[in-house]
């Protein structure tokens, strides 16, 4: 099998970026961030009334 450079070099990318995000995501829930990534950065009204829940997947309910 015979692989040109710029496949090698792709693949080395894709590779580093779901590395990356894996990283990313395991550190965020090692501190016990529950909603990573979330556009109310956690201050959500229904987290605020319920400890550990997130409504950042359903706002339509707010």
């Amino acid at each position: 099998m015979q692989f040109a450079l710029v496949d090698i070099i792709g693949i080395l990318i894709i590779l580093a970026i779901v590395g990356g995000a894996s990283y990313y995501i395991y550190r965020e829930k090692k501190k016990g961030r529950a909603c990573i990534g979330c556009p109310m950065a956690g201050d959500c009204q229904r987290k605020k009334a319920q400890a550990g829940a997130c409504s950042c997947s359903d706002n339509s309910k707010e």
